[in-house]
């Protein structure tokens, strides 16, 4: 970064690698998709990462991972990886969403319905 090109460019590959300390994607290792819920599990501590502040501010009810990574401006890759640090501190907790498939019966009734429209 010189005084010629303006400053720190926020959405910037520099910035990224700085965020996760140059470590690449690891939501396999820690079963991380993007509808992956998270729940924080303890309010943010002084001095710690800005990011990772936020991402414990926000979650203080379930957000799916790209709910996190639309809030927060950041590429679900890079959000991947701060939830992994989170999650191995005990900080959040990840739940899979519900699994039911939906109810046919419901699905044929809204078709219906629509179809009288």
């Amino acid at each position: 970064m010189s005084e010629s090109d303006g400053g720190w460019d926020e959405g910037g590959p520099e910035r990224l690698y700085v965020i996760t300390g140059g470590r690449v994607d690891s939501s396999e290792q820690a079963g991380l998709d993007l509808v992956t819920l998270i729940v924080s599990r303890e309010e943010p501590k002084v001095g710690m990462q800005p990011e990772l502040s936020q991402i414990l501010r926000i979650c203080r009810s379930p957000l799916s991972v790209a709910e996190i990574s639309a809030y927060l401006i950041l590429p679900p890759s890079l959000i991947s990886v701060l939830l992994t640090d989170l999650l191995a501190d005990g900080r959040v907790e990840a739940r899979s969403p519900d699994p039911s498939l939906p109810d046919i019966a419901l699905i044929e009734a809204v078709i219906h319905g629509l179809e009288k429209l």
